[in-house]
């Protein structure tokens, strides 16, 4: 048998968890690094993934605190997917990903999982890259660090 060990995911499982929103929470702390917050926009930000599916997995989300596309205002969901599209130019860059995955789940049922705060994920692919793990194991194999990413792709920007 296999092992993949992910020693930093213990902090998640057992840690304890913040009460509030992190993504309420984050944009409000003054270190952006630490919180791996990448761009601040108008009415969003995006933010690398703590639990991401693939390596330089952004989330963007607008300050506003809501679970519902219908609360944002127009130019908020202009400023949204302006912000997404900016942050798969700056992927490209510093990746060169082959692909991408782009989508919002909005509600539980939709896989949800921070269901108040609505945000968009960008996942950048590669042909043959190791997600299928999570269809065999449930497993997902990451291979860099946050904090690596984090300045990879702050020098794309």
């Amino acid at each position: 048998m296999k092992h993949l060990w992910a020693p930093w995911r213990i902090r998640y499982i057992l840690g304890a968890k913040e009460p509030g929103c992190f993504l309420c929470r984050n944009p409000q702390a003054a270190d952006d690094a630490k919180n791996y917050i990448l761009i601040r926009d108008r009415t969003c930000f995006a933010i690398l993934n703590a639990y991401p599916y693939n390596a330089g997995h952004l989330m963007i989300a607008p300050y506003k605190h809501t679970a519902e596309l219908d609360d944002l205002a127009e130019n908020e969901l202009a400023d949204l997917l302006a912000l997404t599209r900016r942050c798969k130019q700056v992927l490209t860059r510093a990746l060169q990903p082959d692909g991408f995955n782009i989508g919002m789940n909005l509600g539980r049922a939709a896989g949800a999982g921070v269901e108040d705060h609505m945000h968009m994920h960008i996942v950048p692919r590669w042909a043959g890259d190791t997600n299928f793990m999570t269809v065999a194991d449930d497993l997902r194999v990451v291979p860099q660090a946050l904090d690596e990413m984090y300045a990879t792709l702050r020098r794309h920007l």
